[in-house]
């Protein structure tokens, strides 16, 4: 089967330069194993169930055995057999080499380590495929180059429909997708994983019995508020009229989800451009894919015929998804601006370097106009705020984009870029 080059590459390669070990964390069925593969020229698989009693016997009473062989080595499931951590951290200690090994396992399983990475084992994180990385999206506007004025956008063309967005919504970016042949099939993956988390992997990840109603129910109510800022109180006054469970209970299966890689709240951007008690502070609800939630909505693409509020908060939370993948290469952070006035930008995208963009995210064409003028506001009150505070100016956006799932993207004349979903890459 060929290998369907990541984002991820070149940041992995990075690393793998930089530091002995690296370690791919993420949610299951993201490709951490896939991936790894690629660079690996040794591999330990703890789950095979033919070697498996051996190799765990070697890890408990002497794992520096495994360590022997073609580097890199990737060792797969390595929760499984905790002491390798400690292992390969002394190797790489006592060798002083770069790239020798990598770390992939489930997120279903979390393992107390003796003795932190740091400086030894890199941890990257993999998200599931973008819309380019799945070939959806036709890459011809790069978010990077945007950043970089060496593409000045004219016009472009996504060739996604309407259609095509609601079933790339409850598909998600699930590898395990790409090589099934009916639509049906490839839907069927995200409601295997819903499945899974709520049924299997809620109560392995610390070894905690936890109730997979109650999980089930808590996912349903994050997905309806999906891309809100519905407060904490919100999900858990919504969970708890079903369920009865206490607060300190709610907060400890979302914690499980977190650990998990399922629930991936947006941060909000709090610049000094307002009072503070205007500014919206808390985090916007948010799935690290967003057919997790049309899972837990129990919805197919054919729902969204009759409900396009949803389709927009959903489309939302796919955009979000892809804006982080785009943006890994290059440290990027992805945040949300909102007052009370009714002042948005639903993402606000931050590079290492210091360079932003004020994002403003449109399922149609007839809402680019609102989202324009949302993002022209918030830079006409950074300026202003800059007239008053001279010593300690913020930085103006480097970029205003409105992303959306129409099929026509170009720019504007007020310098507002309007660039549809399904044209973008990094």
């Amino acid at each position: 089967m060929e290998y369907k080059k990541r984002i991820i590459d070149a940041q992995f390669d990075l690393r793998m330069e930089a530091l002995g070990a690296v370690q791919i964390k993420g949610p299951k069925g993201c490709g951490k194993t896939t991936t790894a593969k690629q660079k690996a020229k040794s591999i330990v698989e703890f789950q095979d169930e033919d070697n498996r009693d051996n190799l765990l016997m070697i890890a408990n009473i002497k794992p520096s055995d495994l360590l022997k062989g073609e580097k890199p080595i990737l060792f797969d499931e390595w929760q499984d057999a905790p002491k390798i951590w400690g292992a390969i951290r002394k190797d790489v200690d006592d060798s002083g080499l770069s790239g020798q090994y990598i770390l992939t396992g489930s997120s279903s399983k979390e393992v107390e380590t003796p003795h932190t990475g740091t400086l030894r084992i890199s941890t990257l994180k993999m998200y599931p495929m973008s819309l380019y990385e799945s070939g959806d999206s036709n890459g011809t506007v790069s978010l990077m180059r945007l950043f970089d004025r060496s593409e000045e956008l004219d016009t472009c063309r996504s060739d996604l429909t309407i259609d095509d967005i609601k079933f790339v919504i409850c598909r998600g970016g699930w590898p395990r997708t790409i090589n099934l042949n009916s639509d049906k099939a490839k839907l069927q993956i995200a409601k295997e994983l819903f499945y899974q988390t709520c049924d299997i992997d809620i109560s392995n990840v610390d070894n905690t019995k936890r109730n997979p109603q109650w999980a089930r129910t808590i996912l349903k109510s994050y997905a309806r508020n999906i891309c809100t800022t519905a407060d904490t109180k919100t999900v858990y006054g919504d969970t708890a009229a079903s369920t009865g469970m206490t607060q300190p209970t709610f907060q400890d299966y979302i914690n499980a989800l977190n650990k998990l890689y399922i629930i991936e709240d947006v941060e909000a951007w709090c610049p000094s451009i307002r009072s503070k008690t205007s500014i919206r502070a808390s985090k916007k609800k948010n799935l690290i894919d967003p057919s997790i939630a049309a899972a837990a909505l129990d919805i197919s693409p054919d729902y969204f015929d009759r409900d396009y509020k949803t389709l927009g908060f959903l489309f939302e939370s796919l955009t979000i998804r892809d804006l982080k993948v785009y943006s890994s290469e290059h440290g990027g952070a992805v945040s949300y601006y909102r007052d009370r006035y009714g002042l948005e930008a639903d993402a606000v995208l931050h590079l290492e370097d210091g360079r932003y963009a004020l994002i403003e995210i449109k399922l149609g064409q007839n809402e680019v106009d609102e989202g324009a003028k949302h993002l022209l506001e918030i830079e006409r009150l950074i300026k202003e705020h800059n007239k008053e505070e001279k010593q300690v100016p913020l930085r103006l956006p480097d970029l205003k984009i409105v992303i959306t799932g129409t099929q026509y993207g170009y720019k504007r004349e007020d310098g507002v870029y309007v660039v549809p979903l399904g044209c973008l890459k990094d």
